[in-house]
Order: structure tokens, then C-alpha cells, then sequence
């Protein structure tokens, strides 16, 4: 029995073998026009972190900001950046980088974990957020914020809420706020209220009782929807609570209220929204859209700051590059923070601002235009790289052969609810070109190649698999119903083929090499507008990268 075991492993271990996928280098290059501008000297250019990056929060340690960011089903979660002048930003880690931390299987991309913040206090890093789906609400905490983080602790009694924040009063006292249903019966759709709780530090745990302190929206008549994103700051005696408003789209915005407790009653800005891009004429060149979501930090210099998520948009409603984290100045009116006065458009390049070097960590690009380049020659996977879900078992490596990225293809497609053997790196222009060299398997049980992602339901895949009499070239498509092969074309023999997947607005053109190194167009012009938000649906931005399977 033993020798038939040893037998069945070794012979699975040499199929898997058989069946693996090289690729020699992944290459991506973005192209828009709005980072085309030149950067004059004092001036840094919006968003501060191109493509799938929503839902902001930041902190300040001594001269240090620490950002995170949502990153619903996809693994490693939360990434936390550092900086020096909240516009350089080198990425120390993740916050969910275990395993064993959560669990996204059998989950749509957009559930996951939801708008993350991050907070310091007495030593000690705290994200709180809520893990949709798959747990509910909960904290970790960190005395280093590169990691490790600890494992999730949960709080019940946010239960039905999303959206929590932490606010650490300088009298020693904790609270936690969240997004959470109203008391009684929810008067429209999109009736939501802001809680809070006091948190006890030293026992960890939510305490005494929780009050709603906000119902509805700054003016309840008005029906306002999703109230959410709450934050608190104190300053010169006034708690100011901020919280988004209007829902995710082109509603979306950010309102201020305050008051002399923690616990309110809390008054209403007069000029409210303090930020918004719902009120500006819809035929814009160039248009940010979403605006909304923010976070402010006061630099050690006293100014103030916002970070809050906003898209770019074409075609009107159209945003492949998701909701991304944008950054503008503070301006204190009569005691109220005020981020854009009305009618005003969120510019791409804002001036008044010394740069300084990011602290140590991962340097990956994160706006303007760019050429990126993985040559796959170290000893780990470049951080940029996430994946679909938690993987629980190794399939991409870079030992089995020293200075390529090895695929160890799985059976699961893309438009599967568990994880796929597909490596992402986010789409961070409108107008890209993404491309890699790969080896077939001489198995001819796989196909592999690039995959353009928005969501399980919404794809391309430009793949290429050994057939009888050579290589086999196709572009699948999937438009939320089962994917269908929309091109194809056959080469003789492809000892090395290079794929490409070029993007412009709307407009999405795939592309192949043989041995010869001529590019050869497979499809131009394919429909991008299915790997947008708002045809796809959810929250979170398309994605590309190569991906292999098994198809036998």
C-alpha cells in the first residue's frame, strides 16, 4: 500500500510538472493624456495612487503618514503605505497577509473587506473594518505597521454595520463609529445612521451603551442616502464628524457636522457638501466623478489635509481604473474644514507642496505614466502582484526555474468563486499596454496567457494552448453570462509566444507574437466598457495579468 501511494504522488507531482507554465517577464505601460502634463517644481499630480485604491484613511506618526486602503475579496488585504509628504508613497506591507486572518472563498470580488481606517494610539497601530460576508466587523493591531498584524478581533455588537473608525480623545477616552441601520424601521431605501460606542483600550472591547449621534444625513427632510464612512477629529474644542453621503456614484460626496461631546448633538455645516463632483456639467473634459469618502490629517506643519477616493472617468460613467485615492489641501472656514468649494473640479495637478523621500519600503508606481517591468528574478513575488481570493496552495513560484514566474495551473476558470491561478496587478490608466513571453506546457492540457479582470462575471482572456498541429491563439470574453471564444488564429510551432493587451478608453485590442517576434492583432477594438464599474457592477477596478489553466 505504501509503494502504491509513493507510486500515485509521485506520478501526480510529475503531471503538475508537466503541466506548468513559464513566464520570462510581465511588462506594463500606461499612456493617459491627463499625466502627460508637466509637473512644475512644488506641485504633485492627482490621484495619488492610480487605479484600484478606494476608500482612504490615514494617520500621522511624528513625521510619518501611514495609508490603507480597501481591497475587498482580493489577498493580501488592506495595503498599508508610508510617506513623508502624503504624495510619495512606498508600500510596507499588508495588513491581511495570512491565510489564516480570513477567508474569501465562495465570495463576489466586491464583498470582502470594506473601508478599512487606521489609527495611533499610545504605541500601538489599530485598522478596524468590516469584513463583508465573511465575519463582520473587527480590528487588528500592530506595534510596526510593515506587519505582522494580529489576528482579527471581532465586535459583535457592530452587528449590521459597516464603516467602523476608531477615535482616540486626548482625555484618554476611545470611541468606535460606524455606519449601522437606524433605530426602528428604516424609513426609505438607503435610511442608514452613524453610532457610537466608547471602546475600552485596555480590555479591548466595545463598552456602556451605543447612541446613534447621526440619522439619516445632514438633512433628514431630504431623505439623504448612505450616510457611511464616518470619522472624528477634536479640534480647538469642536469634534468634528465627517462622514460620506449619497452613495458611491456620481452622488457621492463628503459633509461635515460638529459639536462639543463626542456624543453630540452635532450641527450641520451650512455649505455643505465639502466635497462633491455631482454638481459640475456631465460633458467635462477629462471628468473626476465619485468623489467622496475622505479622511483628513493635519501635518506637523499645522495644515490640513484630505485623502478621499473619486474615479476617472470616460464616456461619461465609464471607470475601468475603479475608485482611486486622490489628496487636496484643507481650508478652515469659520471653524469648518472645507476640501473643494462648490462647482469646482478636482484638478489633476495641485501646487504648494515640498516632497520628500517615502521611508523604506516597496517602491511600486503609483501615478503619472509609467513602464513596469517584472524580470521575476527575486527570491518572492513583487508585493504589486495580489491574487483572487486567499490561494490555499503554492501555484506560482519563482524556484522551479530561477528568473521566470512558474504557474502551476489549476481548474478553476475565471469566473470561479474560489481562487483562480491568475496573478493581478491593478489597470492604472485608461490608456495601457500590458504584455508578457511564456512557455507552453508540451501537456496540451492547459491554455494560458493575459487576463484583463474586472470581476468573476466580467473578463478577457487572451490565452494560447498546443493543439495538434501547433499553438492555438483565442480571446475569450465574458459580459456577466458564460464566456464564448470571439477569435482565434493557429501558428505551425511557438517555441516562446508573446502576448499583448493594449487599452485605450473603451476601446481593448489583443495581440500575439510567434517565434519570429511579429505582433500580430488577434481582435482590435473588443468592447472595455464590460470591464468597467459601473456596467460590471460592485466596487472595485479591473485588473490584469497572466493566468494559466487546466482544461482536462
Amino acid at each position: 500500500m505504501k509503494l502504491l501511494l509513493a507510486g500515485l504522488f509521485a506520478a501526480r507531482a510529475a503531471a503538475a510538472l508537466a503541466d506548468a507554465v513559464t513566464f520570462d517577464w510581465f511588462e506594463y505601460t500606461g499612456h493617459d493624456a491627463v499625466f502627460e502634463t508637466p509637473l512644475p517644481a512644488g506641485a504633485y499630480r492627482n490621484p495619488i495612487l492610480a487605479g484600484f485604491y478606494p476608500d482612504p484613511s490615514v494617520t500621522r506618526v511624528g513625521d510619518t503618514f501611514y495609508l490603507v486602503n480597501s481591497t475587498f475579496a482580493y489577498f493580501p488585504g488592506i495595503p498599508v503605505f508610508a510617506s513623508r509628504d502624503l504624495v510619495h508613497w512606498n508600500l510596507l506591507g499588508h495588513v491581511i497577509d495570512r491565510p489564516g486572518q480570513l477567508d474569501f472563498d465562495g465570495l463576489g470580488l466586491s464583498r470582502g473587506v470594506f473601508a478599512p481606517d487606521i489609527s495611533f494610539h499610545d504605541g500601538t497601530f489599530y485598522v478596524i473594518n468590516t469584513a463583508v460576508d465573511s465575519g463582520g466587523n473587527f480590528y487588528v493591531t500592530a506595534t510596526n505597521p510593515a506587519g505582522p498584524w494580529s489576528q482579527p478581533v471581532w465586535l459583535p455588537e457592530l452587528a449590521g454595520g459597516i464603516d467602523p473608525s476608531f477615535f482616540f480623545d486626548a482625555n484618554g477616552k476611545a470611541y468606535v463609529l460606524n455606519n449601522g441601520p437606524p433605530e426602528g424601521k428604516p424609513r426609505y431605501d438607503g435610511h442608514r445612521a452613524i453610532w457610537i460606542q466608547e471602546f475600552d483600550i485596555a480590555r479591548g472591547k466595545l463598552v456602556g451603551p451605543r447612541k446613534v449621534i447621526l440619522d439619516g444625513g445632514v438633512d433628514p427632510a431630504a431623505n439623504p442616502i448612505w450616510i457611511e464612512g464616518p470619522h472624528l477629529y477634536e479640534r480647538k474644542g469642536w469634534y468634528y464628524l465627517m462622514c460620506a453621503e449619497g452613495g458611491t456614484g456620481p452622488n457621492h460626496s463628503e459633509v461635515v457636522l460638529r459639536a462639543r461631546s463626542p456624543w453630540g448633538p452635532f450641527v450641520p455645516y451650512a455649505g455643505n457638501p465639502i466635497l462633491t463632483q455631482r454638481d459640475l456639467p456631465s460633458d467635462r473634459a477629462a471628468p473626476v466623478i465619485n468623489a467622496g469618502h475622505a479622511d483628513l490629517v493635519e501635518a506637523a506643519d499645522g495644515s490640513w489635509w484630505a485623502v478621499f477616493l473619486a474615479s476617472r472617468a470616460y464616456g461619461g460613467t465609464h471607470y475601468n481604473t475603479g475608485r482611486e485615492t486622490f489628496l487636496l489641501p484643507v481650508t478652515w472656514r469659520d471653524e469648518w474644514p472645507v476640501i473643494l468649494p462648490h462647482g469646482e473640479t478636482v484638478p489633476y495637478v495641485v501646487h504648494g507642496l515640498a516632497a520628500k523621500p517615502a521611508p523604506e519600503g516597496t517602491a511600486i508606481p503609483t501615478t503619472g505614466n509609467f513602464t513596469w517591468r517584472d524580470e521575476f528574478d527575486g527570491p518572492t513575488l513583487n508585493p504589486a502582484w495580489i491574487y483572487v481570493r486567499v490561494p490555499k496552495e503554492r501555484w506560482a513560484d519563482l524556484t522551479s526555474r530561477p528568473g521566470a514566474l512558474t504557474i502551476h495551473p489549476r481548474a478553476e476558470s475565471l469566473d470561479t468563486l474560489k481562487n483562480p491561478s491568475f496573478l493581478a496587478r491593478r489597470q492604472q490608466h485608461m490608456a495601457f499596454d500590458a504584455s508578457t513571453s511564456l512557455e507552453l506546457p508540451a501537456s496540451g492540457r492547459v491554455a494560458a496567457g493575459l487576463a484583463a479582470f474586472q470581476n468573476e462575471r466580467y473578463w478577457y482572456f487572451l490565452g494560447a494552448r498546443r493543439t495538434a498541429g501547433g499553438v492555438e491563439v483565442f480571446l475569450e470574453r465574458c459580459a456577466g453570462e458564460t464566456a464564448t471564444t470571439v477569435a482565434s488564429a493557429s501558428l505551425a510551432s511557438a517555441a516562446r509566444l508573446q502576448l499583448k493587451i493594449s487599452a485605450n478608453g473603451a476601446a481593448y485590442s489583443f495581440s500575439y507574437a510567434g517565434s519570429d517576434g511579429r505582433w500580430r492583432m488577434l481582435r482590435a477594438n473588443e468592447d472595455g466598457t464590460l470591464l468597467s464599474t459601473d456596467v460590471a457592477g460592485g466596487f472595485i477596478g479591473a485588473v490584469v495579468g497572466p493566468y494559466a489553466r487546466t482544461e482536462q
